[in-house]
């Protein structure tokens, strides 16, 4: 980024925290709500950073690897995200969740507080330990040193990937399924899931074309790669849809009185048009796109997709989360302000991260074979 962009970078934050110091005055719920939407959406692209870091080590994969300083950028974000969400239900809480005014035995002010932290000290350390280690890595003098590093980085993501899948579903049922306490869904986990994973597809797969086509990654990163991380977008965007419809089939065919609210809701006056919206952004549309195989090795294409999958996935955030807070959608300068603001912070800390370290690790046992990649 240069100096016009940070800078650009940090008048939208700014404007975006004058909005809501505003917010909070005049329309408190709506703003709660809004700060709630954004705070999670960063802490999920840069949990997502992780997360594809750590099943990429699993799997033993090797095209990658020439890829793996943008994903540590993205998890850098993780304090930053977290200390958002942190004050946002601190500060929010009583206007966002109706546990915190009334609280129950499970779900209280201090048990959730209490669980919140645990949970995000967990993520932030095992994630310095991943970035810690490749950092390393680059330093080692030999390669038994550097196959070592390797090693530790596969049982730090065994680690993170195990800890994630208990943390994250405890995670999304106090932070997001508790709006509305009295309903429930068993899937619900796994759907959260799912959109956190093909959001932060999406933004791994922008950050690799944009550095592409910028210049510092031209000569490393080549068509099949691209051609990859189409697949990967193409394959989990599918996954996303398939929960989505499960999900909303089971309850809609069940018919029970416990939950068929949350859906008379979503698909209630106002918000019908934008319930309808969701799978056709967030599936239909990329999944038509990048049926074939030229599209996926288009940076062009490629990159259009993820900015649609992006935007569609803080659309399906909003679902899950405005409808349980406000009377009826709204689009002004709260919820325009708001995610360009935590959009920007992402982008500063990203590139403050890509900063600090070599673009293309150094001693990587697989670094030849992601160098030499072709499909």
């Amino acid at each position: 980024m240069t100096g016009r962009w940070r800078t650009s970078a940090f008048v939208l934050i700014g404007a975006a925290v004058l909005v809501v110091i505003a917010g909070v005055r005049v329309a408190p719920e709506r703003t709660w709500a809004a700060l709630l939407l954004g705070s999670l959406y960063l802490l999920f692209v840069a949990l997502a950073g992780a997360l594809i870091i750590s099943i990429h080590y699993l799997a033993g994969a090797g095209w990658w690897v020439v890829l793996r300083r943008v994903p540590e950028a993205m998890m850098a974000a993780l304090p930053a995200g977290a200390v958002a969400l942190l004050l946002t239900i601190v500060l929010g809480g009583r206007a966002l969740y109706p546990w915190a005014r009334e609280g129950t035995t499970y779900l209280n002010t201090p048990a959730v507080f209490a669980r919140m932290a645990a949970v995000l000290i967990l993520w932030i350390a095992l994630a310095y330990a991943i970035r810690r280690s490749s950092l390393r890595q680059d330093d080692d003098a030999t390669p038994a040193a550097a196959a070592a590093d390797h090693r530790r980085l596969v049982i730090y993501s065994a680690l993170f990937t195990v800890t994630f899948g208990l943390s994250f579903s405890i995670a999304s049922v106090d932070w997001i399924m508790s709006l509305e306490p009295r309903w429930s869904s068993t899937i619900f986990a796994v759907y959260v899931f799912a959109g956190l994973l093909v959001s932060g597809i999406a933004a791994l797969t922008l950050i690799v074309i944009l550095l592409r086509e910028s210049g510092p990654l031209r000569e490393v990163v080549s068509e099949s790669h691209l051609h990859d991380l189409g697949k990967l977008l193409f394959a989990f965007s599918t996954f996303w849809a398939y929960i989505w419809v499960s999900q909303y089939l089971l309850i809609w065919y069940g018919n029970l009185p416990d939950e068929i609210p949350y859906y008379a809701r979503r698909t209630g006056a106002g918000w019908l048009g934008w319930f309808l919206l969701n799978p056709a952004i967030n599936w239909a549309i990329p999944f038509l796109t990048l049926l074939a195989r030229a599209p996926k090795r288009s940076p062009r294409i490629l990159g259009a997709v993820c900015v649609l999958i992006l935007g569609g996935h803080y659309l399906d955030l909003y679902l899950l989360i405005a409808p349980d807070t406000v009377s009826r959608p709204a689009i002004g300068l709260l919820e325009v302000l708001v995610p360009v603001g935590y959009a920007s912070l992402f982008a500063l800390i990203a590139q403050r991260a890509l900063a600090r370290a070599p673009l293309v690790p150094r001693h990587d046992p697989y670094l030849d074979e992601s160098l030499h990649h072709h499909l």
